[in-house]
């Protein structure tokens, strides 16, 4: 294998990358952003196994602002 004393990483304790910030509560997720004109979304799941979807009701959601 050769001279292990060039070996550094294996065996040692290193520092997790973004490990401070996320500690400090400063971390920036996907949940936090808010754009301009941003799209939100909801997945609708079925009540019923292997059920086909015949129609959606749009009416309350185009009655939204914005929509």
């Amino acid at each position: 294998m050769g001279d292990t004393k060039q070996l550094k990483v294996v065996g040692q304790s290193g520092s997790l990358v973004g490990s401070m910030s996320k500690v400090r509560g400063e971390t920036c997720y996907a949940d936090d952003l808010f754009l301009p004109r941003m799209l939100y979304c909801r997945i609708l799941r079925s009540t019923h196994p292997h059920a086909l979807i015949r129609k959606i009701d749009t009416a309350p959601a185009l009655k939204r602002k914005g929509v």
